[in-house]
């Protein structure tokens, strides 16, 4: 099952290392314990194939003063790990990237579900990325050995958990754990989480995929994750330690009768209101004035009276919760009278914007995002500097979530985690139905800005983006719509939500986004706060968000019902060509001083050249563009079929005669074709230094002419 370096090694001994190694679905993963980071509470050494990951798990023994679990998840990435010295004038690497941030979240999302919902102490994940093996993904190597580090630590947690990469390939096949090349060629890149008999955490986006093709993928996933973390039980029992005890978050007695007594009903009233400005204003109120009636006076003691007051507070917000809960689950009733599978008010409109090259509103209900997509030159990609393989895109999805949609005042800067995360959402799912470079050769840039939020603004920025990539004229292949799914349990009760608003989102169990087209799936995300769902509960949200997309791709239709056939004026427009590879140098010319004069005289162009010899020029003028295009075929293709010109001989060859036609362009007559009899020589017809009128015939993929001879017109 595993081997020891030192068959001695006693439970619990820090100083003596220890190696425990297994084979899973062909992948073999070897754990380290014992030798480094010894300090940490948990510390683990992973190597899955070559990539190599270090995790820790810290805690801090007093609990906090928080209303949440304080779980703080780092994933650092050192460029050393791929080989590469980091770009920039500093030489190292600074923030997370946006890969750095997306992997830390699916981390947490996993692990968070699975601590108590009293604990309050601090706890900090560090995952140092040591080496990274592109055949086998970082993130399953990080979740396994964040979840072996809080195993084995003192740390209370209801693990373990691990994931799994699952991808489907051109033959239907489901491959678990692809390598790069099979993940790159599959319609489908998911990430699935959980604990021995549940799913608690889905991340993926896919190539429209079915719901039944998904679901399988998903339990497919589960099979290979339930060895994995029969693997950690065995290595947990081997060396972990006995768990610190911890003192949970507890509503002591008296508050609770307080609440109960003065203000439950009142609180139950309040969560019954279906406005939601009104409904957040009465809660406020009532807690204001409990906090202000509750007898403080006897109290001096400042630490403990912060205690009572977070008690006071979580102890009113609890009476809301179980309301709101029962009503869902009991009664079938929600905040605002909705059928538990109805959608919210619709309704879009484009081209709210000038200037712009698209623009498009969407609101549903509380919810509202403006999208705006601008479009560039390909030379105006992200370059990406990181561990992966990807080196750049053309395609950004940005997202932003400003404290104004929600009413409220806050700090304004760099996007959040969570911001990257939800733009990153809407990326995957928008990426499935975009044109293809060859077909567009465009850099896509969309970015929404959340106006109002009542829930469920990063599928609404789908719905947004979609609608203003359509009036930009983008030709995709078929909207995207997105839709957030709800759920709220109680023991094996349980009710599924359609377009869950904000407090049924904060309230209940899950937060299920699903974007898709007509024709199936294009993103998942799937976060919790239980432990975990079954398959039935993902089966029934599947075909729960396949029903609310017919209605949406309904509201977006009529909106527009096709891409646009022209791009806004302002957008740049593009003509693209191709040229022999070894032409492209002369387009450049010496230091690019050749293409810089070309985009001088075509009025400031974009020309973007890639290295197999396509040529792309864009300008919002076609002028310009055609300008720069006419420069260009001047240097590459300098004449046409069937032109006649006339020059000048400088060769003469057994085979034919060289002419030259301006200036650094020679052509050949070949011998064949100076008369229309047979000719023995070619001085038997010209010589050099003969003025010539000659036929273009053919231009071979090399850029050679060939021409014809129509006549002598002055011999030497």
């Amino acid at each position: 099952m595993y081997d020891k370096i030192n068959k001695n090694i006693k439970k619990g001994d820090t100083m003596a290392k220890q190696i425990f190694k297994k084979i899973i679905n062909n992948k073999e993963i070897t754990v380290e314990h014992g030798q480094l980071a010894k300090q940490a509470s948990g510390s683990i050494l992973i190597r899955l194939g070559k990539t190599v990951i270090l995790a820790t798990a810290t805690t801090n023994p007093t609990p906090t003063e928080l209303d949440f679990f304080p779980l703080t998840v780092v994933f650092q990435e050192k460029l050393y790990s791929v080989g590469k010295i980091p770009g920039g004038f500093l030489k190292r690497e600074g923030k997370p990237s946006e890969y750095g941030i997306l992997s830390a979240r699916v981390i947490d999302r996993a692990l968070r579900p699975l601590f108590s919902e009293n604990f309050r102490n601090e706890v900090q994940i560090v995952i140092n990325v040591l080496a990274v093996d592109n055949d086998h993904d970082v993130r399953i190597a990080s979740l396994f050995g964040a979840s072996l580090a809080l195993g084995i630590s003192k740390i209370p947690f209801n693990g373990p958990v691990a994931s799994a990469l699952v991808t489907i390939d051109e033959k239907n096949q489901i491959i678990v754990m692809p390598t790069l090349e099979q993940l790159n060629n599959g319609r489908m890149e998911l990430i699935v989480a959980g604990t021995e008999n549940e799913i608690n955490m889905v991340e993926a986006g896919c190539q429209q995929s079915s719901e039944e093709e998904v679901l399988q993928a998903i339990m497919v996933g589960h099979q290979f994750i339930k060895e994995l973390n029969a693997f950690q039980s065995e290595i947990i029992s081997a060396v972990g330690e006995s768990k610190m005890v911890v003192e949970l978050f507890t509503i002591r007695e008296e508050i609770s009768n307080f609440v109960q007594q003065h203000y439950a009903d009142q609180l139950i009233k309040a969560a019954q209101i279906r406005e939601k400005i009104e409904r957040y204003q009465t809660i406020s109120e009532i807690e204001k004035q409990a906090i202000v009636k509750f007898p403080w006076s006897e109290e001096k003691d400042e630490k403990l009276k912060r205690r009572m007051l977070l008690e006071l507070s979580t102890c009113l917000k609890n009476v809301v919760r179980d309301e709101i809960r029962h009503q869902i689950t009991v009664q079938k009733l929600r905040l605002d009278n909705r059928q538990l599978d109805e959608i919210r008010p619709l309704d879009s409109e484009i081209d709210l914007l000038p200037i712009v090259h698209g623009s498009a509103l969407f609101t549903r209900g509380e919810t509202q995002v403006l999208s705006i997509v601008t479009l560039g030159a390909l030379g105006e990609n992200q370059i990406i500097d990181g561990i992966t393989d990807e080196e750049g895109k053309r395609f950004m999805h940005h997202y932003n979530f400003p404290p104004f949609s929600v009413g409220e005042t806050g700090r304004m800067g760099a996007p959040s985690r969570r911001e990257i995360g939800h733009g990153a959402l809407g990326e995957k799912a928008l990426l499935q139905i975009l044109p293809s470079e060859k077909e567009f050769p465009y850099t896509i840039r969309i970015v929404s800005e959340v106006l109002e939020s009542n829930g469920s603004t990063s599928q609404a920025a789908i719905c947004a983006s979609t609608l203003a990539l359509m009036a930009a004229g983008v030709p995709i292949k078929t909207p995207v719509v997105g839709i957030a799914m709800g759920l709220v349990k109680n023991d094996e009760n349980y009710t599924i939500l359609t377009d869950i608003q904000g407090m049924e989102d904060h309230l209940g169990d899950m937060d299920f986004k699903v974007a898709g087209t007509k024709d199936g799936i294009c993103a998942l995300q799937m976060d919790i706060k239980i432990s975990g769902i079954t398959q039935e509960i993902l089966w029934e949200a599947l075909l729960a968000a396949k029903k609310a997309r017919t209605t949406l791709l309904a509201n977006i239709l009529a909106t527009i019902p096709a891409p646009r056939i022209e791009l806004a004026p302002t957008a740049p427009k593009m003509k693209t060509f191709m040229i022999p590879v070894e032409k492209i140098r002369d387009v450049i010319g010496t230091g690019g001083k050749t293409i810089t004069s070309i985009i001088e005289k075509s009025n400031n162009v974009k020309i973007d050249i890639e290295d197999d010899g396509q040529v792309t020029i864009y300008h919002k003028d076609y002028e310009a563009i055609n300008r720069a295009y006419q420069l260009i075929k001047d240097i590459v293709f300098p004449v046409e079929i069937n032109q006649e010109l006339i020059g000048t001989v400088v060769k003469i060859e057994k085979f034919g005669a060289f002419v030259n036609l301006k200036e650094n362009l020679d052509g050949l007559i070949h011998i064949s074709k100076l008369a229309d009899h047979r000719v023995e020589k070619t001085e038997d017809i010209v010589n050099v230094n003969d003025q010539v009128k000659v036929k273009v015939i053919e231009l071979d993929s090399k850029g050679k002419i060939k021409l014809k001879l129509l006549e002598v017109i002055k011999s030497k």
